[in-house]
């Protein structure tokens, strides 16, 4: 597994829930994951029911086997203060700075800088060791921006390189760059069973190769549960009523005859199952499309009862069992 994890995936289809869950499923074993926040929405804090997160690395989950999962809500100004600190020993006039509002103006005016900042503190954690020479964490898990910006959004060697030829900001790009096309890092992309969701995976699939950045895995979230076999599938839409009307009466579901309860079921039901039939086709169909990427596909199912803590646990449960730790 590379040591650093970046989650990407359309909006709407639970990549920072993903995120989390990976970053669980990671922590297995006494490993230590940090799941780092970058979009600023207290997505990681909302999933594991705790304060909104400040800028700097908490503990806020201890996984099976006693692991434990950290997190960090990136702040771009403060990123950047500790950029101007770490490189021009600012101090007292970097918060200066920052009261006078030309921090924000300056990572407003050059997003690739921003983008520098937030990237740029998460392969500082990939690469941090402590005093004994060992990694301070096993694993970083990125929630990153959506397909539609992730390649722009890492690739950012390309961003600043028409704002600093030289200097530390240059210097700092490729170092992240160095990083971010290894084989320390992958790029996952969350997906639903959806046409649109899995078009942008594609598409974010293939800019992600274009530009040399190393793609890992697809997730497809949220899957429903199969409630009909392939034989039931092919009887759909043929089954007479009057038979589904017997079926429902000798199962205490009311007489068979006209007008009886059992028959008013039978409409609704048939109609239940050739809407089943149609989501299912399109979701056959939604496969073989993932299953031409030539990625590794996981699955994740649908939680009925909601996503809580426990459900995050679960679904850190099926990424093991599938292989992802």
């Amino acid at each position: 597994m590379s040591r650093l994890q970046v989650v990407s995936g359309k909006g709407g289809t639970g990549k920072t829930t993903v995120a989390a869950a990976l970053a669980l499923a990671l922590a297995e074993e006494g490993k230590r994951t940090l799941l780092v926040e970058v979009e600023g929405r207290q997505g990681i804090a909302q999933l594991f029911e705790t304060q909104a997160l400040p800028y700097e690395e908490r503990k806020i989950a201890v996984a099976p086997g006693g692991g434990e999962v950290y997190a960090l809500a990136i702040d771009p100004e403060l990123a950047l203060l500790d950029y101007l600190q770490m490189f021009y020993k600012l101090g007292s006039a970097g918060r200066a700075l920052r009261k006078l509002g030309a921090i924000d103006f300056a990572t407003t005016i050059a997003p690739g800088v921003r983008d520098v900042l937030l990237t740029g503190k998460a392969c500082e954690a990939v690469r941090r060791k402590d005093r004994g020479g060992r990694f301070v964490y096993d694993y970083v898990v990125m929630d990153a921006p959506p397909t539609g910006r992730i390649t722009r959004f890492l690739n950012v060697n390309d961003e600043v390189a028409g704002l600093a030829k030289i200097g530390p900001i240059h210097n700092q790009a490729q170092a992240v760059m160095r990083v971010l096309k290894s084989p320390e890092t992958a790029v996952h992309l969350v997906t639903l069973l959806e046409e649109m969701p899995v078009q942008e995976t594609a598409d974010g699939i293939a800019e992600l190769r274009a530009a040399r950045l190393p793609v890992g895995r697809v997730i497809v979230n949220m899957v429903r549960p199969q409630v009909l076999g392939a034989g039931d599938l092919e009887l759909v839409g043929s089954v007479p009523r009057s038979a589904v009307a017997r079926s429902l009466s000798s199962a205490g579901l009311g007489g068979a005859r006209r007008g009886g309860h059992a028959e008013r079921l039978v409409e609704p039901l048939l109609a239940q199952a050739e809407e089943y039939a149609e989501r299912y086709a399109l979701e056959t169909e939604q496969r073989a499309v993932l299953a031409e990427l030539g990625v590794p596909l996981h699955e994740l199912p649908l939680l009925a009862e909601g996503m809580d803590l426990a459900g995050l646990y679960a679904l850190a449960r099926k990424l093991r069992g599938q292989g992802v730790s």
